[in-house]
Order: C-alpha cells, then structure tokens, then sequence
C-alpha cells in the first residue's frame, strides 16, 4: 500500500514540475515552439502529399494510364468497381457512381452518372481526376478517353482477377497497402472454407445449380461462379459450358442438382415458392428435399471484395455441419 502511495505522489511531483517548468517559459519560447509546431504540421502535410508518388498502370483493357497525383475526385461507372474503390479507401474522393451501385450506404448519397448507358457529359462536368471502370462499359471507356478522362478499367472473371483488379486500384488511388490487406483477407477466407470441405470425396460433392435469373441464365467454365462452387465443394451441373450460358430447363432437369440457389429474390418476391413450384420440376432433388436457398446476388455475381463472403454462404448453406 505504502508502495502504491510513494508511486502516486512521485506521479504528482513529476506532474507539478513539469507544470512549473511550463509556467517559467519566457513569451519568446513560447512562439518559438508555436512556430516549430506549425512546421511540422506544413511537412507533415506536404510529407503526406508526397507519398504517392506517380505511377503508370496497365489496366483490363490493355491500356497504359499514369497517374501524377493522388485522385481527389472518383467517378466509378460500375457496382463492383465502386465496391473495390470503397473498400481500398478511397470513398471519401468518390463523386459520382452508377445508378445501380448500392453498397456501401454512402453511395446512395452521391451522383448519379447513369446506368448502362452512362452519361458523359455528367462524367466530365464533375471533373473527376480518375474515372474506374470495367470491361463490361465496352464502347463508354474509348468515350470517355475522347472526352479526355484518364479511365482505369477493371473486369475481373475469376477470384484471381479480383485480386488483379482490387491491386490496381489500390495503387491507383494512394492505398496499396489497403488493397493488399484486403487480398489477404480473401485469400483467408479460401483457405478456411478449403479447410473444411477439402477432405470430401467426389461422391460427396453436391450437384449444384446457381440460377442468377429466371430465365435460366448460370455461370459455366471460367465464370467466376463455377469456381465458388467448386472451392464450396460443390460440383456445378453447367460446368461443360463456358462463360454465362442461358440453359435450357430439360439440362437442369437431367442433371438433376441437390442444391438450388437463386441470386434474385431482392427484386422478385417469394423467388424459392416459385421455384419450388415449377411444373415438371417435382422430381429433382433439390425440389423434393427442399433445398431452394435464395442467396444475396451481389455476393456471388458481383466481381468485387465481398466475393469471398459469397462463398462463405455458398459452403455454410452447402455443408453446414462442415462449415461454420
């Protein structure tokens, strides 16, 4: 106790001293020191500024791009690039973005540029510094280079590519380091769903149908959902076909998946009553045992950062006593 009590007053000398010692400061050190400090403050800030450093960057479409200085002003023209963006850190200088774009929250609160047919001439009066796109903006990214925008472009068709694509921005907009972190984070997701499904044999693999809309449109070979569903531990019954086919319902029938997930169900009501009510579709598997799971679309069809969390839910609702 005697301890503590020596400790506490030793504590209040060392305190009142340094009080004195202020106190005694002539006026002139005063301002001496005020001056010092705004110094620092000014190279901390030019330090800051500094940092970046220019860099020139090959993006998607095969383009070379340089970027001088940090962007202070974003337009991102497509959801998942907006996605990454914000994710790298670079929200706060985000101007404009797409009509479709609704994560996070904050982009609900900036301009709107247009959907697939983007407005230039809202592009170019925000005067951005940098515009993010992706391969999917087709003839809008050579319109927007004309209008003389510098244009990053993105597209990304595997996690790999997200990867590719979640590096560029980062580097583009001053938070490499972000990006990387968030690479990581990814990768760790990978490994912790391979670690829990990676011991099942192929008989134990799911047939698995993923319908991103009621038209019976899916993601084959080299999609990047036929990769989530094979890290799942899933076997996708499109997997023979490539890219984003429309299947005809007598394939799906045939195949007859053990699991049905839907991607659609924030714009159309009740989307798993309808399924599972579907004429001629009574003897599949995954009607019959009722497993029509209804997943979030931007998760698994949105090539951007929370991928890895689409394939969190796509392994949990797949093998639950496997996932956790």
């Amino acid at each position: 106790m005697q301890n503590k009590i020596w400790l506490w007053l030793i504590a209040m000398v060392v305190a009142v001293g340094l009080a004195a010692c202020q106190g005694d400061q002539t006026e002139e050190e005063t301002k001496g020191q005020q001056e010092d400090t705004e110094q620092q403050e000014q190279d901390n800030e030019e330090s800051s500024s500094d940092e970046f450093g220019s860099v020139t960057l090959t993006d998607k479409s095969g383009e070379e791009i340089t970027i001088d200085e940090k962007p202070e002003k974003i337009v991102s023209v497509i959801p998942s690039a907006t996605e990454i963006v914000f994710a790298v850190g670079a929200g706060e200088e985000v101007v404009g973005v797409s009509e479709w774009a609704n994560y996070p929250d904050e982009v609900h609160d900036i301009e709107k540029v247009g959907d697939q047919q983007l407005s230039i001439e809202k592009i170019v009066a925000l005067e951005p510094d940098l515009v993010v796109a992706d391969l999917n903006n087709a003839d809008d990214i050579q319109a927007m280079r004309n209008a003389g925008l510098n244009v990053l472009v993105l597209g990304a068709q595997s996690l790999e590519e997200v990867y590719e694509d979640i590096n560029l921005a980062g580097q583009a907009t001053g938070n490499a380091e972000q990006a990387e972190q968030i690479i990581s984070d990814m990768k760790q997701d990978v490994e912790d769903v391979q670690n829990a499904v990676g011991n099942l044999s192929e008989d134990e693999k799911k047939r698995v149908w993923v319908e991103v809309g009621p038209e019976l449109f899916s993601g084959g070979e080299g999609s990047f959902i036929d990769e989530l569903i094979d890290l799942a531990g899933g076997i996708n019954i499109i997997g023979d076909q490539e890219g984003w086919p429309q299947v005809s319902e007598e394939v799906i029938l045939e195949k007859d998946p053990e699991l049905i997930f839907t991607t659609y169900g924030y714009y159309t009501e009740d989307v798993v009553e309808q399924v599972m009510q579907r004429e001629n579709w009574e003897n599949v598997t995954a009607i019959k045992e009722e497993q029509v799971h209804d997943l979030h679309g931007d998760l698994l069809t949105r090539p951007g950062p929370r991928l890895t969390e689409g394939l969190k839910v796509l392994a949990e609702t797949m093998y639950p006593d496997l996932v956790e």
